[in-house]
């Protein structure tokens, strides 16, 4: 089953449901996927869907962020709601083991032997765990393994 046919299923089932925070965060999902769609002028690949989602996601992290720090817990519980829906769509996230592992792994395979390889191990790291690890953890491990 395609994103865009989960969603479709999902939005109709929210909307039996009445659940209207789901409702409102597929729409805008799909909304999201549409733009990006029209801007490429073709039907987006897996990949390109996936970055459609995982910006959603930040977008949402991010807020999530500032609305803790002005201590607006009215907002917080709105925008955890959103995130929850949103994880539906995203791959499973890989744990802070296996993140270590693919990082030591590319470290391994790009030969990189200090900090001024950095940019050679994220440029061959970043699409083995785009969207399925927090880039802030990646690049973290990174600099603590080439350290």
């Amino acid at each position: 089953m395609s994103l865009l046919d989960s969603l479709n299923t999902d939005m109709i089932t929210a909307m039996k449901a009445k659940d209207k925070t789901t409702l409102s965060v597929i729409r805008m999902i799909k909304a999201a996927l549409q733009n990006e769609k029209i801007e490429v002028g073709r039907d987006l690949t897996d990949a390109e869907e996936l970055g459609v989602i995982t910006r959603e996601m930040k977008q949402r992290k991010e807020s999530l962020e500032e609305f803790e720090k002005a201590n607006r817990e009215d907002l917080v519980t709105g925008v955890k709601a959103e995130i929850a829906v949103v994880e539906k769509y995203m791959p499973k996230q890989m744990d802070d083991a296996a993140i270590k592992q693919t990082v030591q792994d590319t470290i391994t395979e790009v030969g990189a032997t200090g900090k001024a390889d950095f940019g050679k191990v994220m440029k061959a790291l970043m699409p083995k765990v785009k969207g399925k690890a927090d880039g802030a953890k990646v690049n973290a491990y990174v600099k603590e393994l080439l350290g």
